[in-house]
């Protein structure tokens, strides 16, 4: 016994330690508290491109564009004992950035779980520069939801990876015969609100509607048979119906 004692102890300081350089393994709320918490010494860092920060980002963020000329340079002018929040569209870009931090010896990295998409479909603030006309109000949301008998309504963004392998998939099924539900494309960049209001947590997200009621809703990429499925469960249920 006298030997395994200092073996569990060893082994729970290790994990403690691992722990404490793993601060993206926390909560939304957590990030958030810890960024009120933080104030003024809080540097915050969007990993996406300078042409989705200009869209929108979080208050106080700076654009950390990995591809910029200048990023180096943002970095050297940082303060690595001061907390660090970094953040991107998911989770891609900016798991990069918090490895590359804390292997640089920065002292506290907190990566937005979920990214940005998760920060703003759960009504988190955000600064946004959404040009006027874009976006759907929420009459006009539900309006489209009812254009059809069956409505697939796709939630995504045009700077998503996920999103971009969707879009293949959604084309090959409009062009589809017999394909029974109507595709909608939304990007979300455009429309915060009603993510916010819809909570569209993750992109791409899809939602099908059948006469304005929401009946199934996915988060994350979806193959062709999937979607079918679904949507030729749904359209003998309303052929039955009728």
């Amino acid at each position: 016994m006298k030997q395994i004692r200092p073996i569990i102890i060893g082994l729970l300081a290790i994990t403690s330690v691992v722990n404490a350089q793993n601060k993206s393994a926390i909560s939304l709320e957590q990030f958030s508290a810890s960024l009120k918490q933080a104030g003024s010494n809080a540097q915050i860092l969007d990993a996406r491109s300078n042409e989705e920060f200009l869209q929108n980002h979080i208050k106080g963020a700076v654009n950390a564009d990995q591809k910029s000329a200048n990023y180096q340079q943002l970095l050297d002018g940082l303060d690595k004992s001061k907390p660090t929040f970094v953040y991107s569209i998911a989770n891609g870009r900016s798991s990069v950035l918090a490895k590359q931090l804390r292997d640089n010896g920065y002292k506290a990295v907190y990566e937005l779980p979920g990214g940005l998409a998760n920060w703003v479909g759960s009504g988190y603030p955000i600064i946004s520069n959404t040009k006027k006309g874009l976006s759907l109000s929420p009459a006009q949301y539900q309006e489209l939801t009812g254009s059809a008998d069956l409505v697939l309504i796709d939630f995504g963004s045009k700077y998503c990876g996920a999103c971009k392998r969707l879009v293949p998939v959604l084309d090959s099924l409009k062009n589809k015969t017999g394909f029974a539900a109507k595709v909608i494309s939304i990007e979300q960049y455009d429309n915060t609100a009603l993510a916010k209001q819809l909570k569209i947590n993750v992109l791409p997200t899809l939602v099908l509607y059948h006469n304005k009621k929401k009946v199934w809703k996915k988060s994350g990429f979806s193959t062709t048979t999937q979607i079918e499925q679904v949507v030729n469960s749904n359209k003998t249920k309303l052929a039955s119906a009728n």
